[in-house]
């Protein structure tokens, strides 16, 4: 299986959210995580983190052919950005959408993700058991 995992914006800045916890979560130690799991699982990965939604979609349109599917967590995205929901309607890649909670969530949920039709599932947590979890669910479905 080929995945692609799509970190949105503000996501690199988990490490400060974290210590502000008295964790110790960053972005590389989710993402070697996610790495060990792709790994024993055979799964190829492409991880991409970025701020800018062409970059985003970008990366989605140029790995449309390649990927099996898409973990994806579009932050703040997920209340505005209607061109990325296009270019991932368009890419047709199997999506799961990925979201923090409790101290780690710094916008509304009250406010649906756009996403939210589009995705096969959305799923909320901890940042590394998130991933980890639609590592597994992504699975199932494809």
């Amino acid at each position: 299986m080929n995945l692609l995992i799509l970190h949105g914006p503000n996501i690199n800045l988990i490490g400060s959210i974290s210590a502000r916890n008295s964790e110790t979560v960053t972005l590389s130690k989710i993402d070697s995580k996610i790495k060990r799991v792709a790994k024993k699982s055979k799964i190829n990965l492409k991880i991409m983190q970025t701020h800018k939604v062409f970059g985003a979609i970008n990366f989605i349109q140029r790995n449309r052919n390649w990927a099996d599917g898409l973990l994806f967590n579009p932050a703040s995205w997920s209340k505005y950005e209607y061109s990325l929901l296009e270019s991932l309607i368009a890419s047709d890649i199997t999506t799961i959408e990925i979201a923090f909670s409790g101290k780690y969530n710094l916008i509304d949920n009250s406010l649906k993700s756009i996403f939210n039709g589009y995705c096969k599932k959305t799923l909320t947590g901890n940042p590394v058991e998130v991933y980890l979890d639609g590592i597994k669910e992504i699975q199932k479905i494809i």
